[in-house]
């Protein structure tokens, strides 16, 4: 299994550079993952999708604003910090840049000192691992001081930070949003709810590993990020319930189903197949609790509990674009792909959605 498998041609305007003025008017493209057949909608028709029982599975994480801007202690030069994770109280594993300037020992000063940090160690693939000092609440500081971190492909400035956030989102500690939620507003939520679709909250907080490229030409030597997830016994009891009585459970984004996946205790398969797609068995059972995961989904991958998915389009040759290959059949999920980009769909976080069913 090769990365270049799942490469396809974007043209770079497709890349959405801005959110829509109305969350739920993006374009769905309906993807039937056992004929391929392909339907054009609009993101508010995805209730037609969901039936009376079945459980949507939302990550309400929240995005910090990670990305901070400071100068080295001893030299005044420029350095940008991005938080990637909280390892314990003040310590934090991060990217910087310049990366090769930020040394052990170095002090990086932020905001004329009202915060500090001391990079105590060099972490694996070159992120630092700082240790952070200021007065009062670091979440206050960095409110305060931190930019909201977009992805690498968006070159616009975002006029609104809530627009890279979840209108669910509660719990802080991602880099990076789970974007197929930003489609959703509270009138589209309430309609799913009138119609009888139970919706289940857990959390997984997304790390910027997330966008980085499989570097690999073999795509089982890929080193699969690690993500911290939690769910809980609510979260858990409303998931398993929908299969016991005979409903699906929908997945929002590919972190909810990493994380029911995980929770359900998925592993990679030993025996990749590059033209495989799941059968549809649902034999997992979600267990609350938190963990970190490395999980990582390709063609192959026997689904434990999510039965269709609502995604955003992703990058070529990506572990994401993986997950949804696993799922669909690569084949299917490429044509598709090819499709949105001749109808002029709006691509990667701020675009256009699907629904693989």
């Amino acid at each position: 299994m090769r990365k270049q498998d799942f490469y396809y041609d974007l043209p770079e305007e497709l890349i959405a550079q801005d959110p829509l003025a109305d969350r739920s008017s993006s374009r769905l493209l309906v993807l039937d993952r056992k004929s391929g057949q392909i339907r054009h909608r609009t993101f508010t028709d995805v209730t037609d999708y969901l039936d009376p029982g079945d459980c949507l599975v939302i990550n309400d994480t929240k995005v910090i604003p990670a990305r901070l801007m400071g100068v080295r202690e001893k030299t005044g030069g420029h350095v940008e910090v991005l938080l990637l994770k909280r390892l314990s109280g003040d310590l934090w594993e991060a990217l910087t840049r310049p990366g090769r300037k930020a040394r052990p020992g170095e002090r990086l000063v932020f905001g004329d000192g009202v915060l500090t940090g001391t990079v105590e160690e060099i972490g694996e693939e070159g992120n630092r691992l700082i240790r952070f000092a200021y007065d009062g609440i670091f979440e206050e500081v960095l409110d305060q001081l931190g930019q909201m971190p977009l992805p690498p492909y968006i070159t616009h400035q975002l006029k609104d930070p809530d627009r890279y956030q979840t209108v669910y989102a509660r719990h802080k500690g991602s880099a990076a949003a789970p974007t197929a939620g930003l489609h959703f507003t509270p009138e589209l939520l309430k309609k799913v709810r009138d119609k009888g679709v139970d919706i289940a909250a857990v959390t997984l907080h997304v790390g910027l590993g997330t966008f980085r490229p499989v570097k690999e030409d073999n795509v089982l030597d890929h080193h699969m990020h690690e993500e911290w997830y939690q769910v809980s016994h609510d979260a858990a009891e409303r998931i398993n319930a929908a299969h016991e009585r005979g409903s699906r459970v929908i997945c929002v984004g590919t972190t909810s189903c990493r994380t029911i996946e995980a929770a359900a205790g998925g592993k990679p398969c030993a025996e990749p197949d590059i033209d495989a797609f799941d059968g549809g068995l649902r034999e997992g059972i979600v267990q609350a609790g938190n963990d970190d995961t490395k999980l990582f989904i390709y063609p192959g991958y026997r689904f434990q509990v999510t039965d269709r998915l609502i995604t955003n389009f992703h990058l070529p040759e990506s572990t994401l674009l993986m997950l949804v290959s696993a799922l669909a059949g690569r084949k299917h999920v490429l044509d598709a792909y090819r499709e949105a980009v001749q109808k002029q769909y709006r691509f990667f976080s701020f675009g256009d959605a699907m629904i693989i069913i």
